[in-house]
């Protein structure tokens, strides 16, 4: 499928990242995992019959992961098909950054700019485990 599914996340730098954690830990009840971000579960599953989740994380605000966006913050999509969705973006001149990582346990990522800048990271989570 070569189109979004749904919101995987939204990234954003913090002067205190740390802090920021501890006052939403603390006002409203945040649990953040050893990333130092907080994944919303939902109990259905994509199309395709991947997890579904949204994650919400702050990063330090001299952090170089969103490079190379000069935004302070970075979305995050999930995809069902990341190989069929960068070939796509790369047929319409989307400019598609070279990296692709992939984890057994966090899935496959891979990341474009917007014609903004604005770096996008879209994400294949992996299949749901039964």
């Amino acid at each position: 499928m070569t189109k979004v599914i749904g919101i995987g996340g939204f990234f954003f730098k913090s002067k205190n990242p740390d802090a920021l954690r501890a006052w939403y830990e603390k006002h409203l009840g945040l649990e953040f995992d050893d990333w130092g971000s907080v994944s919303f579960r939902f109990e259905e599953t994509s199309p395709a019959g991947r997890d579904v989740y949204a994650v919400w994380g702050p990063f330090q605000a001299d952090t170089r992961y969103f490079d190379p966006s000069p935004s302070s913050f970075m979305f995050n999509f999930r995809v069902d098909d990341l190989d069929a969705m960068l070939e796509k973006l790369e047929g319409d001149g989307v400019t598609v950054l070279p990296e692709l990582e992939e984890d057994e346990s966090c899935g496959r990522f891979a990341w474009v700019l917007d014609c903004d800048s604005n770096k996008i990271e879209l994400w294949e989570p992996p299949l749901k485990k039964k």
